[in-house]
């Protein structure tokens, strides 16, 4: 089993509910504790998140588009964080969920400088490293309807580019959607084989290609000769500008 998040860049549209969903869900969560704010009223407010939403411009004007990028953990199948930890407190279960153990844990940051996507946090007011549990205490929560048994991101996504699922089953609504639609997992090459994954844009009307410059194809080609399709970001971005640049 390897349970983990499939999330559509094609149509998120950057809303943040499901940074602000998980925010709330896991706040009290008995699995991490509350999830620390920082100056919240203030000139400069900051806190802990499980989940940021970045956002980037591809594309030259007029013909550009906002990729909206949703990033928590990823739940590696080899995970760094988890083979770097002193105290064990960072380990992996057999569904695949990746965890953090908050009696366990030190807040010595080595999970988080070991992690290349950035997906952990340190509360510094409990003095622990925070991520994504994936709602492990929903998910498997017999108290609720079936349903309902899903990450709060994914149930508070307006435009369903969320899903949450088996990765290791083949025929999984991820799998087949992951098949389907091209589906890649976040710097593959790196070695760690991140579960959860992306499914890219659609292209733009070929109308839209028509004025793309050698440049912005050589550009794309140059993102697909260097490994997997979309691999990493900025192969995503590449083809992207390619598609969409005059």
């Amino acid at each position: 089993m390897k349970l983990g998040l499939l999330i559509d860049l094609d149509t998120c549209v950057g809303c943040h509910a499901c940074a602000t969903a998980c925010k709330e869900w896991n706040g009290a969560s008995a699995i991490s504790g509350p999830l620390a704010d920082y100056d919240p009223y203030g000139a400069a407010p900051s806190g802990v998140w499980l989940n940021r939403v970045r956002h980037y411009e591809v594309g030259a004007y007029p013909d550009t588009k906002t990729v909206n990028f949703p990033m928590s953990c990823l739940h590696c199948e080899e995970a760094a964080c988890v083979s770097v930890c002193p105290t064990g407190a960072s380990y992996k279960r057999s569904d695949g969920i990746v965890l953090v153990d908050q009696d366990k844990c030190m807040g010595c940051n080595l999970c988080a400088w070991a992690c290349p996507y950035g997906a952990r946090e340190l509360d510094e007011c409990s003095g622990t490293m925070k991520k994504c549990t994936l709602c492990v205490d929903r998910i498997y929560d017999t108290t609720l309807p079936e349903e309902e048994r899903q990450p709060a991101c994914v149930l508070a996504c307006p435009t369903h580019a969320r899903h949450f699922g088996d990765f290791g089953d083949p025929d999984s609504k991820v799998s087949r959607m992951t098949r389907e639609r091209g589906g890649f997992g976040l710097l593959s090459e790196l070695g760690y084989a991140p579960v959860n994954r992306y499914l890219p844009p659609r292209p733009v009307p070929k109308v839209a290609q028509s004025n793309a410059g050698p440049a912005d194809e050589q550009a794309a080609n140059a993102a697909d000769d260097t490994g997997s399709a979309g691999g990493a970001l900025a192969k995503l971005i590449a083809r992207a500008r390619a598609a969409l640049s005059t």
